[in-house]
């Protein structure tokens, strides 16, 4: 499958030293929130996580009940993702790496709801079926549901690592690039 010609040779804006700094801290202090938030839960971008995760369900289940519990995992992926394919279009490589690192950071939970499938202790929102309980049920994976997680867990920080590094390479290509200042000050 080809990118359509409008996104093919894309042109980026170029990520400068100081847009990198600003980038890396942005970034280290999000996963710090990360790793501080004893339950995995980072309070305000989780809180719009579930409410797209909450507003997935109905959506899809205007089309199917049966596919119905996918539709939190979908809503809550759908943002980030249109987010991504938005910045990407604008060619805006700092935007489009935040919008990676929410996407990710969106696995951590869905592990952390998955590997909860079969004891069902976390709170859900409205109380009703335990969405990952239901899907693994289905698919008879309910006795994987913690090995599933673990997997899921380690693909969304190497996707939130992924997305750090290509801002780094991004970085590392723009700064011989031809029409810039070079690289010796902080402001270009």
């Amino acid at each position: 499958m080809t990118a359509p010609p409008a996104m093919a040779n894309q042109e980026w804006q170029p990520v400068t030293t100081g847009k990198l700094i600003g980038f890396a801290i942005g970034a280290a202090l999000f996963a710090l929130l990360v790793f501080a938030s004893e339950s995995g839960f980072v309070f305000l971008i989780d809180h719009a996580n579930l409410l797209f995760h909450e507003a997935g369900h109905p959506i899809i289940g205007l089309f199917s009940g049966r596919l119905e519990p996918y539709g939190g995992t979908v809503g809550q992926l759908a943002f980030p993702i249109i987010l991504a394919v938005n910045f990407w279009r604008k060619g805006q490589p700092l935007s489009f790496a935040g919008a990676l690192l929410w996407f990710f950071e969106n696995w951590l939970n869905i592990a952390c709801y998955m590997a909860d499938a079969r004891a069902q202790a976390l709170p859900l929102v409205g109380g009703g079926d335990h969405d990952w309980n239901t899907i693994f049920n289905r698919w008879h994976l309910l006795d994987y549901d913690m090995r599933i997680a673990k997997v899921v867990r380690t693909m969304g920080w190497i996707g939130m690592v992924g997305g750090c590094g290509w801002v780094v390479w991004r970085w590392f290509r723009d700064r011989n690039r031809p029409g810039s200042k070079g690289d010796s000050s902080l402001d270009h």
